[in-house]
């Protein structure tokens, strides 16, 4: 698919998100001059072409009380880690989860799942839950509790890129 300038005023109108309106895709419609449908329309299409991964809230953890959160990484065996990491990332409480190749000898990790929590003790509860998941492919794990919130954005289009 190829993006024509329409796709690319509508990436470049939401690129900091969504209005949280009733009806988002109609008010981005207002700002573009196009009808809802043709929105919703196009945010299929570039889905179906891989250009848009998918439309989902991304709440701020802090705000809604999850003030503990961490980075969960596992050395999980390679034969069972994709299988592992989808039982991973369905979990409620896992935001992301994916598998990184690992940077041997210092980091043997390769499977990452961010856990949310209201405190590090549920945090730890819920990395016990999941190392009982991982089972005998587990052979080490450790967490990297977040310090500070990041800014978080959306993808950039660069003009003539």
């Amino acid at each position: 698919m190829k993006l024509d300038a329409t796709d690319r005023r509508l990436l470049a109108a939401t690129a900091s998100g969504l209005p949280l309106t009733l009806r988002p895709f109609a008010e981005v419609g207002t700002w573009l001059g196009l009808p809802e449908a043709e929105v919703i329309a196009r945010f299929a299409a570039l889905q179906a072409a891989g250009i848009v991964r998918r439309i989902a809230v991304a709440p701020n953890h802090y705000a809604v009380g999850m003030v503990a959160n961490g980075m969960s990484v596992w050395d999980v065996a390679d034969e069972a880690a994709e299988d592992l990491g989808a039982r991973i990332g369905a979990l409620g409480f896992v935001s992301h989860c994916y598998l990184r190749p690992r940077s041997l000898p210092d980091w043997p990790y390769n499977l990452f799942a961010m856990i949310h929590g209201t405190s590090r003790d549920e945090v730890e509860a819920k990395r016990q839950q999941v190392a009982a998941i991982l089972g005998p492919a587990l052979r080490a794990s450790d967490i990297l509790y977040s310090t500070r919130i990041l800014k978080k954005t959306g993808m950039r289009l660069v003009e003539g890129g």
